[in-house]
């Protein structure tokens, strides 16, 4: 059986030409995992797009239903960075089902990646740093509260800390959010998350992998999570235009296969989501966003 891929059209939404945010990157994370072979044409898991009912548990209502209506305050738009149009709004709602979606197949299969989601600026008020709605709390709630699930686990790689994520689910017991990430970087004000490791710039591949191994194995022996969502953001890349850290394609390679291994041999579910990067060559982007796809097969 082949690696479960979620994609939806609609991840790729109608932008302003120019705007900095590289939103045409996940229509290239799916041609290019199609042309690869890792995905069948027509064999993507497609989601139904999300009712506000699913991002209410997350996100304070007031704020989903003028996400939903188009109709943003501006200075939350201003906030966000995107346009908050029909189409973002519409594609805020593919991506959260899609991490459900997700998480549903991981729970059936073992594993499954999306080709979007880790939106961690999201918080319970409002979104924040280029997210609308934050999928991965959003598919926390909705796996408690329909009992799918009784403990979650947030491994976030993204080079940005996971502040929307902290705000919404840290302190929940039922959750814990790691989040691994550039000291010196967005967020200015960061919030608690269950473990924050924030790291100096040009950590490199070698520190990096090797604090991963210090940390990871203890976490999961002792939360023993249900499910594993894994943020593989590829911000953390020496080339990438936001990140800090100075890794390399190998060392997220290497990264990725690490923490998938360590949550696989342990019989643990995970659900990957591709997180932050930012260059301006899409080709190479998306191709570096596949990564996780790539090493992901591995554990099918």
């Amino acid at each position: 059986m082949p690696l479960a891929i979620v994609h939806h059209p609609a991840f790729c939404a109608d932008m302003p030409e120019g705007h900095r945010f590289p939103m045409n990157k996940f229509r290239r994370v799916a041609e290019q995992l199609v042309a690869d072979g890792l995905v069948a044409p027509g064999g993507f898991h497609v989601p139904r797009p999300a009712p506000a009912a699913w991002a209410a548990l997350a996100h304070e209502r007031a704020y989903v239903d003028q996400v939903f209506s188009a109709d943003v305050p501006r200075a939350v738009a201003r906030e966000i960075g995107l346009p908050m149009t029909e189409a973002v709004a519409f594609r805020a709602r593919c991506a959260t089902a899609g991490t459900v979606l997700t998480a549903t197949l991981a729970m059936e299969r073992g594993i499954a990646c999306n080709t979007a989601g880790g939106s961690h600026h999201a918080r319970r008020a409002h979104g924040a740093g280029f997210c609308v709605f934050n999928d991965v709390a959003v598919a926390i709630r909705l796996g408690l509260s329909v009992g799918a699930i009784r403990r979650a686990l947030v491994i976030d790689l993204d080079v940005h800390q996971g502040d929307g994520t902290a705000d919404i689910l840290t302190g929940d017991p039922a959750v814990f959010t790691l989040s691994v990430h550039a000291r010196r970087n967005y967020p200015v004000r960061k919030r608690a998350s269950t473990l924050d490791i924030a790291l100096e710039d040009a950590t490199g591949d070698v520190a990096y992998l090797a604090m991963l191994a210090e940390t990871l194995p203890g976490i999961l022996s002792r939360f023993r999570p249900d499910i594993v969502f894994y943020n593989a953001g590829v911000d953390p890349h020496e080339e990438d235009r936001l990140g800090r850290l100075s890794l390399s394609d190998a060392g997220l390679e290497a990264r990725d296969r690490y923490v998938i291994g360590a949550v696989r041999r342990l019989g643990i579910p995970l659900a990957g989501v591709i997180g932050g990067g930012y260059l301006d060559d899409i080709d190479r982007l998306a191709r570096r966003h596949t990564i996780l796809h790539r090493v992901a097969a591995e554990f099918v």
